[in-house]
């Protein structure tokens, strides 16, 4: 059980000299939600999708050894339509019936499903409360990764979206576009992603790092970074 977000009157914010950070980078999808895969799976056995079709196109994509501008890649910076994608995303997956995929609102049939993980926006109404502001750095899948843009706004500034400013995670330039509106240097932020390469990219320009994989742990590493954060008990 969670509780409710602390009052900073109440048990006092952090000064500059007690902290590490400045201000905290949120990813949006995997992290204030609950794991993708879920929402994957589910689509997957759904529409009954060759799981290895998938994977590969995933792989293929997205994966370490991806060529630079894949369709994931132009997506996620706006340089390839909604739509377009899904006609390039459909054709290239594989049912376990041999029936086509249909193209139309596939990416959005596969987060459909996709849920809001309120212990961490629990945590980052927590670092605001200890006067640690926060932000967002998404990279997104167009329209298909739905961002509930009021609720985001009311917490988060600034808001940036990959494919609204035409650059992806990892490229060192999308933290900045983060960081610079804050007037805070890399070495004074921390970063929450549940991905790796993106991760290591935030870390490569001296931003802390925190992989999340639990609201539980990743609460944890950031309470090293702010002490003045309050140490709830969360459940993943």
């Amino acid at each position: 059980m969670t509780s409710a977000p602390s009052d900073p009157a109440r048990r006092g914010a952090d000064s500059p000299a007690d902290r590490e950070v400045d201000a905290v980078l949120f990813d949006y999808g995997g992290v204030l939600t609950r794991p993708m895969r879920r929402s994957i799976e589910a689509w997957i056995a759904d529409e009954g999708i060759e799981p290895a079709s998938f994977t590969a196109t995933l792989k293929a994509w997205l994966g370490r050894d991806a060529a630079a501008g894949s369709p994931i890649h132009r997506l996620e910076t706006g340089e390839l339509p909604e739509a377009e994608f899904d006609a390039e995303f459909a054709a290239a997956l594989r049912t376990t019936t041999g029936a086509p995929v249909s193209p139309d609102g596939v990416l959005r049939r596969m987060f459909a499903r996709i849920e809001e993980d309120p212990a961490m926006w629990e945590l980052a109404a927590d670092l605001r409360a200890a006067g640690v502001p926060v932000a967002i750095v998404s990279n997104s899948w167009g329209g298909g990764n739905l961002y509930p843009r009021e609720r985001l706004a009311a917490l988060f500034a600034p808001v940036i979206i990959s494919e609204e400013v035409g650059v992806r995670k990892p490229d060192p330039a999308i933290f900045r576009l983060a960081l610079d509106p804050l007037d805070v240097p890399p070495e004074r932020a921390a970063f929450i992603d549940d991905a790796t390469p993106n991760i290591n990219g935030a870390a490569a320009l001296g931003i802390r790092a925190v992989h999340h994989t639990d609201p539980a742990t990743t609460r944890s590493a950031l309470r090293k970074l702010v002490p003045a954060l309050a140490d709830t008990s969360v459940h993943p």
